[in-house]
């Protein structure tokens, strides 16, 4: 019979851990939201151009998307409770160092070093999969997929609110004591790594992954401001390309993978990447218009002249709308195909930005749109991760959900770039804000975009195979969810 005085211990530290795992989803979100919104209070503070400012939004990506693939294969054994705890760490101290009132050199140090919170999701996913029961897996990993984009519209109006009320500078320390207090509840239950054999680090792959991700998603991000025909952005992106397809060569000869994409054999893990960039890719074409738009002042001849903190409540029913989605979802998903789910999940979104390309003089539709677009959104990513983590062996969890948010963060960074690029090609000579025409021009490639995210996802996915949640892969039997870390937490 099991001693009282460690079972109870063990029990409650399996109760908090999904409330953990869920805090560091959220964290990844303040990270974000102390970005885009705040550029221009930035560059106002700190005495520098937009563009200078905007790096404090564009090194806290680069970071993420070189690391997110190495922590996750790192965290795919035995040092993964090591990797977690040392990346909030890192986040801790980038927010202190952002917080300080040391420059603009300082601040975007700090922005770097938060980009490491962005690799915590895929390892806060294969730690739901490995420490809990089935059942309880399955509606965490959805949970978990759907926290980053439920907290971008919880995250923007909670920073903007204190940068506003309270000047620069608290938004950071705002970070600060949410990333100490993660950190924290971490350390106390966070299970032990998993009892592996440790992954060797493919070092080439990591270079070329790295390198490649970094240029083309610098490209992306200076493309406005170089000329989208300058001779240094072509030779950028060439040479990112390069180095992508060399990192494809690499990754299919090496024994010791980064990132298997072997494993893209299967289709539902192929569907879950497309979907992944698509979809992130669609999702920020519309964020970006709406958050634009909405802080337009009214003498343009639209908008509504809002705050920082107002934009944020507008991106509130977005994040509602989300949760609502993940709860959805797995009832769907015993009884429909992930082409169903899915298909359905690109049409709700499509509805919403065809809603903002026709209906958008008052703010009240807006709020709809919004909540519509959450619905959508957060139906397709509460399924991907239990697409992947169903298709592929536990010990390549972290590895698979890592490159699936690479997917995501490129789609974020293209979206982003596009919905700039359309309404500055619809910005009279001289003129400041771009012309109505624009954001309908933009709204309705957004819509093209989903058509083509409906079609693909019909196309890919096997006839047979209902939709994803979670579900363990039937080869990983040697390491069942719920099975190696509880056994472990056993014999602690």
């Amino acid at each position: 019979m099991e001693n009282p005085a460690i079972a109870e211990p063990r029990a409650a530290r399996q109760r908090a851990l999904v409330p953990v795992l869920v805090s560091l989803g959220m964290l990844v979100a303040v990270v974000s939201s102390l970005g885009a919104p705040l550029v221009p209070t930035i560059a106002a503070e700190e005495h520098v151009s937009l563009n200078d400012a905007q790096w404090s939004l564009t090194v806290t990506l680069l970071v993420g998307a070189v690391v997110t693939p190495v922590m996750g294969r790192l965290g795919d054994g035995p040092r993964r409770r090591p990797v977690i705890l040392g990346a909030l760490v890192a986040v801790l101290t980038g927010c202190v160092l952002a917080a300080l009132p040391l420059g603009i050199g300082c601040l975007v140090t700090g922005r770097a070093l938060q980009g490491l919170g962005l690799g915590l999701t895929p390892l806060a996913i294969a730690t739901a999969r490995d420490a809990l029961p089935p059942e309880r897996s399955r509606p965490a990993v959805a949970l978990l997929s759907i926290t980053t984009v439920a907290g971008v519209g919880l995250g923007y109006p909670v920073t903007g609110l204190i940068a506003q009320s309270y000047g620069l500078y608290a938004g950071f320390w705002f970070g600060a004591a949410v990333s100490a207090a993660a950190l924290v509840a971490a350390a106390v239950v966070l299970p032990a790594s998993p009892r592996r054999a440790a992954p060797r680090l493919d070092v080439p792959g990591a270079v070329l992954l790295g390198t490649g991700l970094a240029g083309l998603l610098l490209a992306l991000s200076e493309a406005e401001l170089w000329g989208w025909d300058s001779a240094r952005l072509l030779a950028l992106v060439v040479g990112s390309v390069l180095l992508l397809a060399l990192w494809v060569v690499h990754e299919l000869r090496t024994a010791r993978p980064l990132v298997d994409l072997r494993l893209t054999k299967d289709r539902t893990v192929l569907t879950a990447n497309v979907t992944a960039l698509v979809a992130g890719l669609g999702m920020y074409l519309l964020l970006s218009l709406v958050t634009r738009f909405v802080q337009t002042p009214r003498e343009a001849g639209y908008g509504f002249g809002a705050s920082v903190a107002v934009t944020g409540l507008v991106l509130l029913p977005f994040s509602l709308a989300s949760v609502a989605a993940g709860r959805v979802v797995p009832l769907l998903a015993r009884r429909a195909s992930t082409a169903v789910v899915l298909s359905l999940g690109g049409a709700v979104s499509l509805a919403a930005v065809l809603a903002f390309a026709l209906a958008r003089g008052q703010l009240w539709e807006l709020f709809v749109v919004m909540t519509v677009a959450g619905f959508g959104v957060g139906w397709m990513f509460a399924v991907m991760p239990g697409m992947i983590v169903g298709s592929v062996p536990a010990h390549e969890t972290g590895s698979a959900m890592s490159f699936n948010q690479v997917l995501r963060y490129v789609g974020y960074s293209t979206g982003s770039v596009l919905s700039a690029t359309i309404l500055q090609a619809h910005t009279a000579a001289g003129s400041a804000l771009p012309t109505g025409d624009g954001y309908r021009t933009a709204a309705l490639l957004a819509c093209g975009v989903w058509v083509a995210m409906i079609l693909v996802t019909a196309v890919l996915p096997p006839r047979h195979r209902r939709a994803a949640v979670a579900v363990p892969a039937p080869g990983a039997a040697a390491v069942p969810q719920g099975g190696e870390s509880a056994r472990q937490e056993a014999t602690r």
